[in-house]
């Protein structure tokens, strides 16, 4: 008998939020500190500078803010758990309408426009809102949690790419491991492997014998932001076991082929 189809996590609606706003202010803050040297710094991603991954980030509030300015969607086709697989297909998109929205500005003042855009459309639309967007129509309070993911990822690029600390806000860090986790159980289903991203979250994936007590046979553990770099391709799975980042015990505990997620 199949093991019973489990409940989409919940997140709180209200607690997101905060946390996408927070984390958007973190890095608006850091980056009106950054000088010419380190926005002319490769950030990592393809031909993208630093200042390129920085206008971007003002742009996911931005285009959040002008998708909730259009008429909404009657009804939402996209769950969050879903919208990891959905990314790769329309990166380039992305990065050709931030370009076009974002052109000839400062970047204090992008971040400045956006914000308060952000802000507004926030604070006038409910999370059942559904929004008519590229990737396919989600409710605010799903595409919200999509953001922390946008927002924790690039947070850590930046952090890289020009040697920042820039903080990551917990409630987002939470959500975005939580739903890169469950993307993993959706895209593996099954009961024979158990991930464990300590604090925020475990899933068990992959078809094969299913544990039910005792020690599981088959772990992954790795802490969550080595999860997030892996689930978004900024880590390979062998340099995260080499590093002791990631440890993999059980013959099916092997979860390169499953990895990246997104890209």
């Amino acid at each position: 008998m199949p093991p019973a189809r489990k409940k989409p996590r919940t997140y709180d609606p209200a607690k997101i939020r905060t946390a996408v706003t927070a984390q958007f202010a973190h890095v608006a803050e850091a980056v009106r500190e950054l000088s010419p040297e380190q926005l002319a710094l490769p950030s990592g991603l393809g031909e993208w500078s630093v200042a390129d991954l920085a206008a971007h980030i003002a742009w996911i509030a931005d285009s959040m803010a002008a998708g909730l300015a259009r008429p909404p969607a009657a009804v939402a086709e996209l769950p969050a758990v879903e919208w990891p697989f959905a990314t790769a297909s329309l990166a380039g998109k992305i990065s050709e309408a931030a370009r076009e929205t974002l052109s000839g500005a400062p970047l204090p003042e992008l971040y400045e426009r956006a914000g308060a855009r952000m802000a507004e459309e926030l604070a006038a639309n409910p999370g059942s809102r559904v929004l008519d967007l590229w990737i396919g129509d989600m409710t605010l309070a799903d595409f919200l949690v999509t953001r922390t993911v946008e927002l924790v990822v690039h947070t850590d690029d930046l952090n890289r790419a020009a040697a920042l600390d820039i903080p990551i806000e917990r409630q987002a860090l939470a959500a975005c491991t939580r739903l890169l986790a469950d993307a993993l159980a959706v895209k593996a289903p099954g009961g024979s492997v158990e991930v464990r991203v300590p604090p925020f979250a475990v899933v068990q994936c992959i078809e094969g014998p299913r544990h039910t007590r005792g020690t599981p046979p088959n772990v992954v553990e790795t802490d969550p932001l080595t999860w997030i770099r892996l689930a978004s391709g900024r880590t390979g799975w062998a340099e995260a076991v080499d590093a002791a980042r990631v440890t993999a015990s059980g013959e099916r505990a092997d979860l390169s082929a499953l990895l990246p997620l997104m890209s």
